[in-house]
This record gives C-alpha cells, structure tokens and sequence, in this order.
C-alpha cells in the first residue's frame, strides 16, 4: 500500500524567509507567442529572444498526451510518503530534493527531481517511460528552435548550435517541479510575494518549459519590472540561457526569472535544459560578431561555468565573473 505523503506545514519563520522583497507585479498579456507552423518563425524567435530572452511557442508538434502523461506521473511520485521519495536519493545535484534549491542557501515552497537527461536513469517504470518519450519530443524541440535561431541570424552553420544539443556527450537535464497549494498563506499579508523557486536565470544554452494550468512564473523585464507569464498548459515556455548569451555576444539575454505559489492551486512543471558537453570551449560563434568587434566575454569550457553556478546563489549575476574588463 502506497502511504501518501501530509501537507507541508508552513511556520512564520519559514513563511518570512521565502518572502520576496520585490514589488507586487502587474499581468502581462503581450509576451511573444510564436507559432512554430509560421514561415517567418525564425525572425520572430530572434526578436523575441532579443528583446526579452523568452517567449511562448505554440503548434511545436509535441503531442498533448505526452505532456499530461508525464505530469500525471510526475503527481504520483510526489504524492509518495517522503520515505519513498527520498529513495530517489538527496540531489548532489541530481536526484529528489526539498525546500533546499542547491547547496548555497537557497530555499523555495517546492519539492523536485533534477535528472540526468542524456540518458534518463532508471527510475519507476510508468515515469521512466512517460519521461523518455517526452524528453526525446523536447530535445527534438530544441533543436529545431536553435536551428531557426541559427537561420533568423543568418549564419551559415544552421546545426552551429543544435550539433552541441545532439551531441552524446552533451550535459542536458530534466527538472519536475512541485509547488504544492499553501492553504496557511491564506489572509498573510504579502501573499503574491511567497517564493516557490527564487530569482534566477538558466545557466545552459536554452530551457524549455511546460507547466499545468496554474500560474506563478514571473519574469523580469529589461526595465526590472516583474510580470506574471499567464499560464497555457498547452504551450511551451522558450528561456535563453546564459551560454546562449555568450554565443551570441550579448545580442541575447538570458531571462531571469522565478516563480511564486498559491495557496489554494499546485503548480507542476516540466524543464528540459540542453547544455553543450562538458569539454566545449564556450566563445561568441563568429558569424554573429560584426566586423572588428570583439568578444564580451573570456573563454571558458561549460564545465568550468557549471561549476561556478553550482557554487553561486541563484540570484546571483554569475556571467560577471566570466566577462573581460572594459578597456579605458
């Protein structure tokens, strides 16, 4: 018999030290939705990537079942007694963690699994199977948005990118997320401000995102200002990563963002981050530098700015470290 697991409880302390400190933000409806079907998909993509480092894809070709399959699967593991689920083993990284976002300090109202994507280790059965197949759709997915991406920015090399996505040695991973309803928040004051996941930006080249019908991302504009992403469990979420910033000089911005919980609604995600393998030497590609401009950035391989992020806090700004001083 499968014991399930009781509802976290939430003390004042815990409540105040998950609190954001940020203003309260405003809806935002005008987030790039780009449909995959379109001819022109690959200008759109690069504009939105310009001009926010996210965006919304519609009609990508991955089918709904997959989606929902592994979400009902991924509600069965967290709905396991905490015995069960930490047989999943502690994430060092990977594995079954909760509360605890890294070994840094940072902490969320969530529970998650982080795995190794490339391949996905044995795990249950049901979930094994449902993850396969959608991490292979999403894969799949990646490479076809950087290969537009390759094409809107007019480069030669339209596998520049995705050649680092689909190599077998390359360092992609799989998050579950759980945000479970939190009932003790109801009548507290700062509310909408309750932090599920904190502020931060993806470290690898892309992440790809698919959530249930429950809101809570937020990401942050070029002006700073924090606006909700209105939920579509149908749509995939597009975040350029902060290698892809490097890849293209800084032209892109890794988004940051976050997620915030409510208390009557669980919100599930579903991120697929592809990384370049471990040995890439990461450096601007040089169909995107302009006669005579330089690069931004030091040269530096993934396994080295890995392990910098995994050091860092996730709020951290950790691409500082890696760009060259201004000349005076």
């Amino acid at each position: 018999m499968v014991v399930l697991s009781q509802p976290p409880t939430l003390d004042f302390n815990q409540y105040s030290l998950l609190r954001s400190t940020c203003k309260p933000t405003a809806s935002f409806a005008d987030i790039p939705e780009i449909d995959l079907s379109d001819p022109n998909a690959k200008f759109h993509i690069v504009k939105a990537c310009e001009e926010f480092g996210f965006f919304k894809l519609v009609n990508h070709g991955v089918p709904v079942e997959l989606m929902t399959k592994l979400e009902d699967e991924s509600l069965c593991f967290f709905k396991l007694s905490k015995s069960e689920k930490d047989k999943a083993r502690t994430p060092h990284p990977l594995g079954y963690g909760s509360k605890n976002i890294g070994s840094n300090g940072d902490k969320g109202w969530i529970e998650y699994l982080l795995l190794n994507a490339n391949p996905l280790p044995i795990f249950s059965h049901d979930f094994l199977c449902a993850a396969t197949e959608y991490v292979t759709a999403v894969k799949k997915l990646s490479c076809e948005v950087v290969e537009l991406i390759a094409e809107g920015l007019k480069m030669e090399r339209r596998n520049a990118i995705s050649k680092l996505l689909k190599d077998e040695k390359a360092d992609c991973c799989f998050r579950v997320n759980h945000y479970p309803p939190c009932p003790e928040m109801q009548g507290l004051s700062g509310l909408n401000n309750m932090i599920g996941f904190g502020e931060h930006t993806d470290p690898q080249i892309l992440s790809i995102l698919r959530s249930n019908n429950s809101t809570g991302l937020q990401i942050c504009l070029r002006d700073g200002a924090w606006v909700s992403v209105p939920a579509d469990a149908a749509a995939f979420f597009v975040n350029v990563g902060d290698v892809l910033q490097v890849m293209t000089n800084g032209r892109f911005k890794s988004v940051k963002h976050k997620v915030v919980v409510d208390p009557n609604r669980e919100r599930v995600s579903m991120i697929y981050f592809g990384g370049p393998p471990l040995s890439e030497k990461i450096t601007p590609l040089p169909e995107v530098l302009k006669d005579g401009e330089e690069s931004l950035y030091k040269e530096f391989t993934w396994w080295e700015y890995k392990t910098a992020a995994y050091k860092s806090k996730l709020a951290d700004y950790r691409l500082g470290a890696f760009e060259k001083s201004p000349i005076c």
